[in-house]
């Protein structure tokens, strides 16, 4: 099994002013998005409420997985009835390959009974609504507020939504290695990325740095010779250096950062 890469250091890029920061994030901003045109939320669903549920399914479990997993389980329960009513065995034996699935179980049933008993089943499409629903946290929420902006049956971005930006392990992770983040703590990554990034690129921007995360920037093995991104990441030069190297490399390259 490959070696896991060393994390980058919890701070920005050396020497590295405010503004040089916020120039270059808009520069990452405009290359994800010529190779990325056109993101939606990679979670099948056909409604705010489905995207819920599989939103807390992806918790520790890829986005393919839940996509097999919820054609059947959105056949058996389709409201928020249904499974607010759901026997927990039931419910666990189709949910299962997921990962967690007592746990998530629980979240799940808990949050449909939340939206009856708070919003008549229907989903409220503001943040402070949304995380007053049980299991439903920040980094949920903000999935479907995204979705509310880029899928059909949204109604398009309002500042009054609370609108944030989704930080999930891909984007925690090229958080740090681009240097856009001076933490590892998903909810302060995303208040420093709120900082410089364009709030109308905010909904996309997160997306598209999933989808070059899983691509491109992989958790053990980056493809920092061929990325686009290479000339505004801090942490190229080691990161992409053969393995015996990157130690070397990344200490000689902080050094000169420093003079």
């Amino acid at each position: 099994m490959p070696r896991r890469l060393p994390r980058p250091r919890s701070r920005a890029a050396p020497g590295e002013t405010p503004a040089q920061r916020s120039r270059r994030a808009r520069r990452i901003v405009e290359q994800l998005k010529e190779r990325y045109p056109q993101v939606r939320v990679p979670l099948r669903h056909r409604d705010p409420f489905q995207l819920l549920v599989s939103t807390i399914l992806s918790a520790q479990c890829t986005d393919a997985m839940v996509n097999r997993v919820t054609p059947v389980l959105f056949e058996k329960y389709k409201t928020p009835r249904d499974f607010a009513e759901a026997r927990a065995r039931d419910l666990e034996r189709i949910i299962k390959p997921t990962g967690f699935f007592r746990q998530k179980t629980r979240a799940i049933v808990g949050m449909s009974r939340s939206l009856l008993e708070r919003f008549d089943g229907r989903v409220p499409l503001t943040m402070d609504e949304l995380l007053t629903l049980e299991g439903v946290g920040r980094k949920t929420a903000n999935v479907v507020l995204s979705a509310k902006r880029l899928e059909p049956w949204g109604g398009g971005d309002d500042p009054a939504d609370g609108l944030g930006i989704v930080v999930d392990t891909h984007v925690r992770r090229l958080s740090r290695r681009l240097a856009l983040a001076t933490t590892d703590d998903p909810e302060k990554i995303e208040q420093e990325l709120m900082q410089i990034i364009p709030r109308p690129e905010w909904d996309g921007f997160s997306l598209r740095l999933i989808y070059f995360g899983r691509e491109v920037c992989t958790a053990r093995s980056p493809q920092c010779g061929s990325c686009p991104l290479r000339q505004d990441c801090p942490s190229a030069p080691y990161l992409g250096a053969p393995p015996w190297m990157r130690g070397r490399v990344r200490r000689v390259t902080e050094l000169r950062r420093r003079r």
